[in-house]
């Protein structure tokens, strides 16, 4: 009985702890590659739990090999936006100015009363009522109402946009705020984009950014 006992104990701190490394994030915020990550995590624990005749290491160094791979993941995730981009995916713009976007639902797979549903959730019923809704990263969904203080002042231009990001332009974002490169490039007064770590627009239309710090 003592055998089984320590190892659980062992299993149970082990996860704790792969857990806490990988971050505070509740399981509905969790990145695709981070509940995937989670739920093997998970699995591999329960298997030396069940069978004792399994060695513990074998669980063990699973664990802690797919704990190194989530490091790695998020240190390359810091590092490229195309990498972030690629193993996370991009907020898509579901409804904008009170219209849904069909092909984006489509692109998506997502019916009309999944996307109900969801703005249900949020305690929103009538589609004409909302400037924005945005499905993000993570899978909630971001909503910005026509009627809040935030659109009814008179300088309101829409959504905030970041143009460049970790020294990359954002084509989409250019394209959604119906401008060019050109136009980015006069609005930076010369400075490379490699310096930049973003640059973008807020909802009142100011423009703004920040340069990445020397090394």
């Amino acid at each position: 009985m003592l055998i089984p006992f320590i190892r659980t104990i062992i299993s149970y701190v082990l996860v704790v702890v792969a857990v806490r490394i990988m971050g505070k994030r509740q399981v509905g915020q969790l990145e695709p590659t981070e509940l995937v990550i989670t739920l093997m995590i998970s699995d591999l624990a329960t298997i030396p739990l069940g069978h004792v005749s399994i060695p513990l290491l074998h669980g063990v160094i699973p664990i802690l090999t797919l704990v190194i791979a989530e490091a790695l993941l998020s240190f390359f995730d810091l590092k490229s936006r195309t990498f972030r981009k690629l193993m996370s995916g991009t907020p898509v713009v579901i409804i904008k100015g009170g219209k849904v976007d069909e092909k984006e639902l489509k692109k998506l797979r997502l019916n009309f009363d999944d996307l109900m549903e969801m703005l249900r959730m949020q305690g929103n019923t009538d589609i004409t009522d909302i400037e924005y809704a945005i499905l993000e990263t993570s899978g909630n969904l971001s909503v910005v109402l026509k009627k809040t203080p935030l659109v009814e002042k008179e300088n309101y231009k829409g959504l905030p946009f970041m143009f460049v990001c970790d020294g990359k332009i954002s084509k989409k974002a250019l394209e959604l705020y119906e401008k060019n490169e050109d136009w980015l490039y006069k609005r930076l007064n010369g400075k490379s984009i490699s310096d930049i770590m973003y640059a973008g627009v807020n909802e009142t239309g100011k423009f703004y950014l920040q340069m990445r710090e020397k090394q």
